[in-house]
């Protein structure tokens, strides 16, 4: 595993970045609110954030919809799971896992850092 560098938090790198996913937004803010060095784990904070924020609306959006929404709305919940478990696996390993657009988003917010 690569080595990370050091974090506010006292954590290891990839733990933080695993756990700014666990309850999404709210876990994501935290380690936005609390990690002012490593950017890796500022990158998968921001990105566990963003992730939810567009899950929400993309979810209250759909619900609206008449009949097939409440299908889509399922769909969209299982994407979900599927991508916020990629992401905890992903972070935890070390990488710099970048979602579509989310992920360009996120590296744009901790200052472009490097992916290697």
């Amino acid at each position: 595993m690569p080595d990370l560098g050091k974090t506010s938090s006292g954590l290891d790198a990839n733990l933080a970045a695993l756990l700014a996913y666990v309850v999404g937004w709210v876990t994501g803010l935290v380690f936005v609110l609390i990690e002012k060095e490593n950017k890796f784990v500022r990158f998968h904070a921001i990105q566990s954030i963003a992730l939810s924020v567009v899950f929400i609306v993309a979810g209250i959006v759909l619900g609206f919809l008449p009949g097939i929404g409440t299908a889509l709305v399922l769909v969209l919940n299982v994407g979900g799971l599927v991508g916020w478990i990629i992401c905890m696996v992903k972070s935890y390993q070390g990488e710099w896992f970048k979602l579509p657009v989310l992920g360009d988003f996120a590296m744009k917010q901790v200052g472009g850092a490097s992916t290697s």
